[in-house]
C-alpha cells in the first residue's frame, strides 16, 4: 500500500531552525482515516466527507469509505458505525456482519436511526476538524 507523510503529525517534522532534512514518516492513508476515526465521540456521528477534509490528505469521501470498508481488522478497532454519509444515511452497513448491526450499534450509543437514516443528524453530527466543545461527549 502506498505510505503518504501525514501533514498533521508535528513530531515528524524537524523543529524549527534546524537544519534536518530527515523525511517525514510515511502513514498510510488508510492509518490517518482510521486515527481519525478512532476520535469520534460516543454517540455522535461523523461523515466520509468530514474525515476526509480533516485528513490534511488530498483524500475523497470515497476513499474514506474504502478505508472503513478494511476498519473490521485494523488494531486497534476503529468505530467505524460512527461514519455515514453527507445526509446522515447508513450507505455503509452492507459491510458490516449483519444488515442491522451498524444501525443496532448505533442504537446502543443513543443515537436513533429510522429507514436506515439517522435522526436529528446535524444535532449528533461531530466534525473531526473542529476541537471538542467542554461538556461534549467523550470518545468511546
Amino acid at each position: 500500500m502506498k505510505k503518504y507523510p501525514n501533514p498533521k503529525d508535528q513530531h515528524s517534522l524537524p523543529a524549527a531552525g534546524t537544519k534536518e532534512k530527515k523525511a517525514a514518516e510515511p502513514v498510510s492513508f488508510f492509518e490517518t482515516v482510521f486515527k481519525i476515526a478512532r476520535t469520534i465521540p460516543r454517540g455522535r456521528v461523523t461523515s466520509y466527507g468530514a474525515i476526509a477534509d480533516a485528513s490534511g490528505l488530498k483524500l475523497t469521501g470515497r476513499m474514506v469509505g474504502w478505508a472503513m470498508n478494511a476498519a473490521g481488522s485494523a488494531k486497534p478497532p476503529v468505530p467505524a458505525h460512527r461514519v455515514v454519509n453527507s445526509k446522515g444515511e447508513l450507505s455503509g452497513r452492507s459491510h458490516f456482519a449483519t444488515p442491522t448491526l451498524m444501525q443496532e450499534l448505533l442504537e446502543q450509543e443513543g443515537i436513533v436511526v429510522k429507514e436506515d437514516k439517522i435522526e436529528n443528524f446535524k444535532a449528533v453530527f461531530w466534525d473531526p476538524g473542529q476541537p471538542l466543545k467542554k461538556g461534549s461527549k467523550k470518545k468511546g
